[in-house]
């Protein structure tokens, strides 16, 4: 198979936890615009879309010299916009894109992209990072997953159902980044099926995968980066942006 990777940054101004975050500034520049210069520095893909159905967002992203796919506004999440803005495009494979993680690190699109290369029959990829502290396992705002020793994640929570100690549950439960593949043909099959039931009660997308019998595979990186799910992160991400090294690197190259 030759394979054709491209990448899809989903977006809205309807954001229930944080309204308009998508626009939210840092370093004057908005949030959704660092993801996308970020990803441009990826070596394994040469195209981003951001697909979204809001023209205050697209006026946004072309005024950046960006590519926009305008979409309908009744996605009820992500994975089905970018299906729909997938459907023209000349690709085999397909990256979306958290527009709400600013601190996204281009090798790990790297890394994703290649694993894609090695096994591009696979149906869905899904980048996780370690959980570093206890806490994490109950914070709700994101999103965890325990996986097998073969690297599938066998099911996605919020909030841990583990009995094991901390130390235990690291070997085997991570972080749901903000940073998802599939085939092409796949996402177009998995969007056509109805909301599944633990996808609408824990409000995780992944879960439609997993609970159709698909595979969803755990690419391993780190660090694990915060997002700006809620309006108190915001501060979180500025404080990396202006005090980790790598982060401040990539600052000067997209600034």
């Amino acid at each position: 198979m030759t394979v054709k990777i491209v990448a899809i940054i989903p977006a809205h101004l309807a954001s229930v936890r944080f309204p308009r975050k998508i626009l939210f500034p840092f370093h004057g520049m908005p949030m959704i615009e660092h993801v996308r210069r970020r990803a441009l520095l990826s070596k394994e893909i040469s195209t981003v879309y951001v697909a979204t159905c809001d023209k205050e967002i697209s006026d946004v992203v072309i005024g950046f010299g960006g590519m926009v796919i305008m979409t309908a506004n009744t996605h009820i999440n992500g994975t089905s916009r970018v299906a729909e803005a997938i459907k023209d495009i000349d690709c085999t494979h397909v990256i979306l894109l958290q527009g709400d993680e600013p601190l996204l690190l281009p090798r790990h699109i790297n890394t994703l992209a290649q694993a894609i290369k090695l096994e591009p029959d696979n149906d869905s990829w899904n980048a996780t990072g370690p959980i570093e502290n206890a806490e994490e396992l109950d914070r709700h705002s994101f999103v965890k997953c325990a996986i097998t020793k073969s690297a599938n994640i066998i099911y996605c929570f919020r909030r841990s159902p583990c009995y094991s100690p901390f130390n235990i549950q690291q070997s085997f439960v991570r972080k749901i980044l903000g940073l998802i593949a599939y085939r092409k043909d796949f996402l177009l099959h998995l969007t056509s099926l109805p909301i599944s039931t633990i996808e609408k009660a824990e409000f995780i997308e992944q879960m439609r995968i997993i609970e159709n019998g698909y595979n969803l595979k755990s690419i391993s990186v780190n660090p694990s980066l915060p997002s700006v799910n809620e309006a108190d992160e915001a501060d979180i991400v500025m404080n990396y942006l202006l005090h980790n090294n790598e982060q401040r690197e990539l600052l000067a190259h997209i600034l």
